[in-house]
């Protein structure tokens, strides 16, 4: 009896660990994720090609208890992690940022956002291959930076939660496909 434990119990524990998690493109994404005491659950996730051939990144998207897609851009508790298949300098990033939310919001919210923009834009640093970037926003609090699990800085704000996210979940996402997929569609 030990020894048929011995080795139907490693099995056991390692299907109950594999079905905490969901891999994408090799990439392992945990199927749920705590942040400041609530309750994440992976929405979707899925691969960002640039110029349709090269493979970028992958990407996963959580969203708070009780959440659905379709509340993305409401006051709700969510996390975008993203991991890096190639290096990235912080200047790309702050380029992106600012051009993505530009064709995401109006010209108006965008000079009202432009100070806090600025200020995420500061944060960012260089990714090497295998570097993992989360934005997590939680309501009251604002959107935390982490790059590899360590915080960068937090800014506050829905509305700029809301034009941070629109980058991959707007009316004009950076990959239509990879919206899509990040929406569990």
């Amino acid at each position: 009896m030990q020894r048929w434990l011995g080795w139907v119990l490693p099995l056991i524990l390692f299907g109950a660990l594999a079905a905490r998690a969901a891999e994408f493109e090799g990439v392992r994404f945990p199927t749920s994720y705590a942040a400041g005491g609530e309750a994440l659950t992976l929405s979707g996730a899925g691969l960002m090609r640039w110029k349709y051939v090269i493979k970028a990144y992958v990407a996963a998207l959580y969203l708070g208890s009780g959440a659905a897609s379709a509340d993305v851009f409401e006051d709700v508790p969510k996390r975008l992690e993203i991991e890096y298949f190639y290096g990235f300098d912080a200047a790309d990033f702050v380029k992106v940022t600012r051009d993505r939310i530009r064709l995401n919001v109006p010209a108006a919210e965008f000079e009202l956002l432009r100070p806090r923009i600025d200020a995420l834009n500061r944060l960012y640093r260089n990714v090497s291959p295998g570097d993992r970037y989360a934005l997590t926003y939680l309501p009251g609090i604002g959107t935390e930076l982490s790059l590899n699990g360590s915080l960068l800085g937090t800014v506050a704000g829905s509305d700029l939660a809301k034009a941070l996210f629109a980058i991959w979940l707007g009316s004009v996402p950076v990959d239509d496909s990879l919206k899509q997929a990040l929406l569990g569609r």
